[in-house]
């Protein structure tokens, strides 16, 4: 699957995937739009269960983009920084 990654430009280590070429508008409820702030394009790549992601599990995030429309990766906990 083709994938935009965007990240937060307002909160650090905040990333959101799509499908590759939609609309945040039209994907993300409001709310969350509007937390995560202004985004800046970060990549686009071919996502597949084998990809190795740093902070996220592959099919995880095929599940949540399949399920849902997005998968967005947060920080990870303090005590792992």
């Amino acid at each position: 699957m083709e994938v935009d990654i965007y990240a937060s430009r307002d909160y650090n280590d905040y990333y959101l995937y799509l499908h590759r070429g939609a609309d945040v508008d039209a994907v993300l409820p409001e709310a969350l739009r509007k937390r995560l702030g202004r985004l800046r394009p970060a990549l686009t790549l071919t996502l597949t269960v084998e990809t190795r992601l740093v902070r996220a599990d592959a099919a995880r995030v095929l599940e949540a983009l399949t399920k849902d429309g997005f998968y967005l990766q947060l920080p990870p906990p303090a005590e792992e920084r």
